[in-house]
């Protein structure tokens, strides 16, 4: 009677701990498949894109980074399917050993059961219940008989039942099994699938590669080019940052009204725009992308290309690829501080709000004027198309003075 005592218990841990697993393996999935459902969302707006370019594209830097891009992103997809397929390995593994332990209690339990009902059948010695009951020499050992036949019977549809129970959830288990070895070779199918894709955009991204090896100097000559026109762009904003200074520090004077000013800007500001900076700055990482589709063909900062041997690339802000013709819009509340025209960069949108300033260029046409307020996510214009067949708007973010990477300031994707 002990070992069944045990048993119960043991079922109760087992089961506990199962439980636990399973909603850490659970929890690993969902992660796993939003991860692998953005990757996906990722690549589908690089098809899109990509295959909306002109056919007057030619192989140039900018079409590289975004085979770059593309690359990195086709390479995310296909570590995510590998952890995807270890992972049901190790679902695959726990259940097994899940089904191994099920199996040695369901022997036990029927062993135990058996054992109860042998002994049982011995101490009666072959008597009905009643002949065993009544047969008692005492009145204390009639009473101890009824109380053993009580716990006897309880005992026996206690043990029962854990039978059933262990039975069904053995079932479940070799069920749950089959399902994830069928699961596992779907995945090892996609993973298959998306390894040849990746295969393919490494083919064309080296030969895009060593078509521009062969244009290191013109390419060279491009991004110096580049790097004078930002130059000239960063100038423009710098002044257009100071006039906004100026004209707030004699708005403070006429008025000789209260102002705010922000370390690093050393802009006076009203209550207004100083409720409308904080407000900005608290959306840090959530502000919404200026075009609706796309993806970040160059990022911020000074840094070798990840694929072109000799060439370093520096952009001020980020280089964000999209479809022809499409929207660009405000990525907060503000108003429009200054339109102009860059060389390199057609176009240009400045928007304040309060001390921060957000930049827009490469829009072949704008639906603003300089003094509007505008809102998040209103649409200030549309976005050019270069000779080379790639729509890109340039964005960059502003405290004050100080340049920021902007994307530390939109979604992540």
């Amino acid at each position: 009677m002990r070992i069944y005592r045990i048993l119960p218990l043991l079922f109760f841990f087992l089961t506990l701990g199962s439980v636990e697993t399973f909603s850490q393996t659970k929890k690993s999935r969902e992660e796993l498949e939003r991860e692998k459902a953005e990757v996906q969302a990722r690549l589908r707006e690089f098809d899109i894109i990509l295959k909306q370019t002109t056919a007057t594209k030619q192989t140039s830097l900018g079409e590289l980074n975004a085979l770059t891009r593309q690359f990195q992103t086709q390479t995310k997809l296909v570590n995510t399917l590998d952890r995807e397929v270890r992972l049901i390995n190790q679902e695959i593994t726990e259940t097994e050993k899940k089904i191994s332990g099920l199996e040695i209690q369901l022997k036990d339990l029927k062993a135990e059961y058996s054992r109860m009902i042998y002994n049982s059948s011995k101490l009666n010695r072959g008597l009905s219940i009643v002949a065993f009951v009544f047969s008692s020499g005492t009145f204390n050992q009639l009473y101890m008989r009824l109380k053993y036949l009580k716990q006897y019977s309880d005992s026996r549809k206690q043990q029962a039942e854990q039978i059933e129970k262990l039975s069904a959830e053995l079932v479940a288990s070799r069920e749950l099994l089959d399902q994830k070895k069928t699961e596992k070779i779907t995945v090892l199918s996609e993973e298959q699938k998306e390894r040849a894709e990746l295969e393919r955009l490494r083919k064309g991204q080296q030969g895009v590669v060593n078509t521009l090896s062969r244009k290191e100097k013109d390419i060279q000559r491009q991004i110096t080019a580049t790097k004078k026109q930002q130059e000239q762009l960063n100038r423009m904003i710098k002044q257009v940052i100071e006039d906004e200074i100026r004209r707030a520090e004699a708005e403070s004077k006429k008025a000789n009204t209260t102002t705010t000013k922000s370390a690093g800007t050393s802009m006076p500001m009203t209550p207004e725009a100083a409720a409308l900076s904080s407000s900005f700055a608290g959306n840090k990482g959530k502000l919404p992308w200026p075009v609706e589709t796309g993806f970040v063909s160059q990022g911020y900062g000074t840094y070798p290309h990840p694929t072109l041997k000799g060439i370093v690339q520096e952009s001020d802000g980020l280089e964000i690829r999209t479809q022809p013709n499409s929207n660009v819009r405000t990525v907060f509340d503000g108003t429009v501080s200054k339109i102009s025209t860059i060389p390199g960069y057609g176009l240009t949108v400045i928007i304040k709000h309060g001390e921060y300033f957000t930049m827009y260029s490469r829009l072949k046409n704008i639906s603003v004027k300089v003094g509007q307020a505008v809102k998040a996510k209103e649409v200030i214009g549309q976005v050019a198309t270069n000779t080379d067949g790639q729509s890109e708007v340039h964005f960059q973010t502003w405290k004050g003075l100080q340049i920021m990477d902007p994307a530390t300031w939109i979604t992540s994707k």
